[in-house]
């Protein structure tokens, strides 16, 4: 079956691609820009990659006609408090309207849980991008799910990041709301095995697991799982706006995820009846068993995906293909090179770099700027990387974005995202014995250039200390 996968570079795409190509399916991956899409090598075979925004209706014209189902994974949790709605509803709409012309018999939707009766404005939106769906002449199979418990999903990194980092919680009353967690192995589970299967066909499934629990449980079940004692206290005083900057501050979310998280986790998200599991044959895993998996795959450095590689952990907003031409005009550069002693060791030192393994040399003042950059709202240095030993192009990378990575090549070029008066890249890569490093950046106005040089007095000793540890 030829089966069309919106959301491939997404958390849920990445993971239930291989599935698909397992059972046998044609994969066409549907994403806005090939730079930002990896493919392992053992599934090009059965994997088409197209580019399509779907708010622009014009590019889904590269949408083939010849299609059995879809899957819409497209959310807009990275769209402005004012219009992510309104984008998230335009892009079912023109995705409606593509699929009609296509031979395509069902659409899966993975959405939240809408059972309670006042709505945050993202399940509203998920709510209206459903009944969207619903118009089409396709059949619609809508799934619904609360908190993902898996390696590398946002709800798991947050509960990872508070439980770690705070001893003592001072908390907003919000963690007393009822959830209903689920596993991320059950969700691929039942989107798998909802595909063309007509028991499925328009109808919505609220999914979830067999606990259901209040925040303060599931951040108790975490610390429990990693053996720390932890103490949480809710008062009513924390607004939502507090809870925002309090998330944001402490993990490793963005600004903007963390009002939409929430606004959402104000609203009780517990499933309604669990038909489905007997439908499906699928029994869903439990809390605690769900954090065992995750964390294994964490410590055995096999996080598959991690919702920091989407753009919505970032401030990423164009096609990486605009970046990749590292620019000279107009712009300061920082050049360095150095022979090289053992070019696997340096290959293997750049693509470990960031992250828990630091970045060489001087690491306190990459931890500052890190910490200055999330005091102005920027990205900060906390989201690490997804892999330690592993770079694809699109990851996130600390505060940068990696913009190509190529080990053969002896190749990588990252993209600042921290907040900046102007555009900064960093760039390795190795030409015969030596390594070439350079720091590029292309100042906006009179303040780039004064941020320039200010941190010229520093570029001395942590450019040219990191070039020789990436050798010796």
């Amino acid at each position: 079956m030829k089966i069309l996968l919106t959301g491939a570079t997404g958390y849920i795409g990445k993971r239930l691609m291989p599935i698909l190509v397992a059972q046998g399916h044609k994969v066409i991956c549907c994403v806005r820009d090939k730079n930002r899409f990896y493919c392992p090598v053992e599934f090009q075979k059965n994997v088409t990659v197209i580019e399509v925004d779907f708010l622009k209706l014009e590019t889904l014209t590269a949408i083939p006609d010849a299609i059995d189902a879809a899957y819409y994974l497209i959310h807009s949790m990275s769209g402005t408090a004012a219009n992510f709605d309104e984008l998230e509803s335009l892009s079912a709409l023109n995705f409606v309207q593509r699929l009609n012309e296509t031979e395509a018999k069902q659409v899966i939707y993975l959405s939240g849980i809408i059972n309670d009766k006042s709505l945050s404005k993202h399940l509203s939106s998920r709510k209206k991008v459903e009944e969207i769906l619903n118009i089409g002449t396709f059949a619609t199979t809508t799934l619904r799910a609360g908190i993902i418990v898996g390696s590398g999903s946002a709800s798991f990194e947050i509960i990872r990041d508070l439980v770690n980092k705070l001893p003592i919680m001072i908390t907003p009353k919000w963690l007393n709301t009822k959830c209903q967690p689920i596993a991320i192995p059950d969700v691929l589970d039942f989107l798998s095995k909802s595909l063309l299967n007509p028991v499925t066909y328009n109808l919505s499934f609220d999914i979830g697991g067999p606990d259901i629990l209040t925040y303060k449980e599931i951040l108790l079940g975490f610390a429990e799982a990693k053996k720390l004692k932890r103490w949480i206290f809710t008062i009513p005083i924390m607004t939502p706006k507090l809870s925002s900057y309090w998330l944001y501050f402490v993990t490793s979310t963005s600004y903007r995820l963390a009002s939409a998280l929430v606004s959402s986790m104000k609203v009780e998200v517990v499933c309604s009846d669990n038909r489905i599991n007997t439908l499906l044959n699928v029994t869903p895993m439990s809390y605690k068993q769900a954090l065992s998996r995750a964390l294994i795959k964490v410590d055995e450095d096999k996080v598959a995906s991690s919702w920091k590689d989407s753009l919505v952990s970032g401030r990423f907003s164009s096609n990486m293909s605009e970046y990749l031409k590292v620019p000279k005009k107009d712009c300061y550069i920082d050049r360095r090179k150095m022979e090289i002693l053992d070019r696997d060791f340096t290959i293997n030192r750049i693509w470990s770099i960031g992250g828990d393994t630091g970045w060489y040399y001087g690491d306190w003042l990459w931890d500052l700027r890190g910490f200055i950059d999330k005091l102005y709202g920027g990205v900060g240095s906390r989201r690490g990387r997804t892999n330690r030993h592993d770079i694809h192009s699109g990851d996130a990378l600390d505060f940068w974005r990696v913009l190509y990575a190529n080990k053969e090549e002896g190749k990588l070029i990252l993209f600042a995202e921290m907040k900046l008066p102007g555009e900064a890249w960093l760039e390795f890569k190795i030409i015969g014995n030596t390594l070439y490093q350079a720091a590029t950046f292309r100042p906006r106005g009179i303040w780039g250039k004064l941020y320039w040089y200010s941190v010229l007095p520093f570029h001395g000793f942590i450019f040219e200390g990191m070039l020789k540890k990436l050798i010796h």
